[in-house]
């Protein structure tokens, strides 16, 4: 069984970006178990003050669960053509200490929904960046969602292109972590 760790980027109750991860958990086969973290507004500020080895158990749990998976599914919306605040602390948490945070070389993949034109793209490249700076295997897909606003119906995916291309990054997904499985049996 394949486990990947959705992470919206997004606060919001009705974010389009959540929307797309559970649409995602959808696409992912019976093989695949889907689970979406929703706790990130639980995140304190990062403040290296209170970066000491008992962390508080809001970041323990998020670092546990992205520790307890195979791979890790970012949907960000973009704030400013950047990565949302809330989103960028809880990595910047995540990171410490950087030689052995629970990111460094899990594989992970990014999409994006806004409602502006470009789909989240610019705070997809750089949360990329950010992600790849910290050792992860950073999946070289892409997708973006521009006007999520039209494309989401009663919380669901309303876009047959859209709900097609997200099958694929997660059969990506999967592949990837099945290919570093085998390739670990073989070494």
């Amino acid at each position: 069984m394949t486990r990947i760790l959705g992470i919206s980027g997004s606060l919001r109750r009705d974010s389009h970006n959540t929307s797309l991860l559970r649409a995602a958990a959808e696409a992912a086969g019976s093989d695949v178990e889907f689970e979406l973290y929703d706790r990130l507004k639980e995140i304190p500020p990062y403040d290296e003050d209170d970066d000491v080895h008992a962390r508080s158990a809001s970041v323990a749990r998020l670092m546990s669960a992205i520790a307890d998976t195979d791979a890790v599914f970012f949907s960000t919306p973009e704030y400013n053509s950047s990565i949302p605040g809330q989103l960028k602390n809880a990595i910047d948490w995540i990171s410490r200490p950087v030689e052995t945070n629970v990111l460094r070389n899990k594989t992970v993949a990014v999409v994006g929904a806004s409602t502006g034109a470009i789909g989240a793209g610019w705070a997809q490249a750089e949360l990329r960046q950010v992600l790849a700076a910290l050792g992860a295997r950073v999946l070289d897909v892409e997708l973006s969602v521009p006007h999520a606003h039209t494309r989401f119906e009663h919380g669901g995916l309303a876009d047959d292109e859209i709900e097609a291309r997200l099958a694929d990054v997660i059969e990506a997904l999967v592949e990837e972590i099945r290919q570093r499985e085998r390739a670990s049996v073989v070494a």
